[in-house]
């Protein structure tokens, strides 16, 4: 089974599985919003490729559970791109050779 990425109350949840894969130990994720694909894209700080093409914001990773899922509030993200911030599950695409997620929001 897939592992599925949500969006609850203006954070993006990360099950366990895609934390350990992607972040590893790190607890800081770049994030930005590319309007041109309708995708949130994030990736962990240590990407530093990301700053070079992107003008993301640093969000921190926050434990949720012992199981190791993690989430990043996005509220001022979906505020400031007028994004819906409904509750739902969301449709995730993961690039393992840059640790990139992205994440259709439209």
């Amino acid at each position: 089974m897939t592992p599925t990425i949500q969006l609850k109350s203006s954070h993006l949840y990360f099950p366990q599985e895609i934390v350990t894969e992607i972040f590893g130990e790190i607890i800081y994720a770049y994030v930005t919003y590319v309007e041109d694909q309708k995708r949130i894209l994030v990736t962990p700080v240590s990407s530093v490729w990301f700053t070079k093409m992107y003008e993301p914001k640093q969000f921190m990773l926050k434990a949720r559970n012992l199981k190791g899922d993690r989430t990043v509030a996005i509220h001022e993200l979906l505020i400031d791109n007028d994004l819906d911030a409904a509750d739902r599950d969301l449709e995730y695409e993961m690039v393992q050779r840059t640790n990139l997620i992205k994440i259709k929001v439209a």
